[in-house]
């Protein structure tokens, strides 16, 4: 006869996100978070001066965890992405805990379209599992810019421009990461780092999950 846990495990288990595989709470098995942790690395850009840290390319399964977050209200895997990302850029990002986490904004009338912010819910999981706070007050999106991915570089460059308003008065003087889900031509992140320095805001890196180029 099976014990009683064996049949709750039977009755409440839930199957990998990828490969149907039993998973628990976070409907991905440990197989297939090694499989993708596995494939991660370390790239860097520069702009503005300003290092952006990545460690996917935007394909594969990390393209189908952001998607299933991002446009499939699959919130509970933006636990899986901070974990792998936290496992991965661990000292180069979060060895300091004073360090503040900044999501890259959403403007309100998209938000409230979509009723969440994808990149504020995995630096949420981010900061539980580091101590580094998520300062969601520091920046705000008071344009409401087009998508950009049917976007030439020139175009989001004039889309973007008075996107992004910094109130200084969120600023703790702590080390800044601002963190965004996808980078594919840095435009976004040149905004935001141009907007922090008006301010003298000047202690910031920039951390993504994925490069789409």
């Amino acid at each position: 006869m099976k014990s009683f846990s064996t049949i709750l495990d039977y009755i409440f288990y839930k199957k990998c996100y990828f490969c149907s595989n039993k998973a628990r709470q976070e409907l991905i098995c440990d197989k297939c978070f090694k499989k993708i942790k596995s494939t991660g690395f370390r790239k860097n850009k520069k702009v503005n001066g300003i290092e952006i840290l990545g460690y996917y390319f935007y394909k594969d399964e990390i393209l189908h965890l952001i998607r299933a977050v991002k446009y499939h209200n699959k919130k509970e895997m933006a636990g899986i992405i901070a974990k792998i990302i936290t496992e991965l850029a661990g000292k180069d990002c979060f060895s300091d805990k004073n360090t503040e986490l900044i999501p890259v904004p959403l403007h309100k009338k998209r938000q409230d379209k979509r009723k969440y912010n994808q990149t504020e819910l995995i630096s949420e999981e981010i900061s539980l599992l580091t101590g580094c706070k998520t300062n969601k007050d520091l920046i705000k999106r008071v344009k409401n810019t087009r998508p950009h991915y049917k976007l030439k570089q020139r175009e989001r460059r004039e889309n973007l421009r008075g996107a992004f308003k910094v109130n200084p008065e969120f600023y703790t003087g702590t080390p800044l990461i601002i963190l965004d889900d996808i980078s594919t031509t840095g435009v976004t992140m040149e905004f935001l780092i141009a907007e922090l320095k008006k301010h003298n805001i000047n202690n910031v890196k920039a951390l993504v999950i994925a490069f789409a180029s």
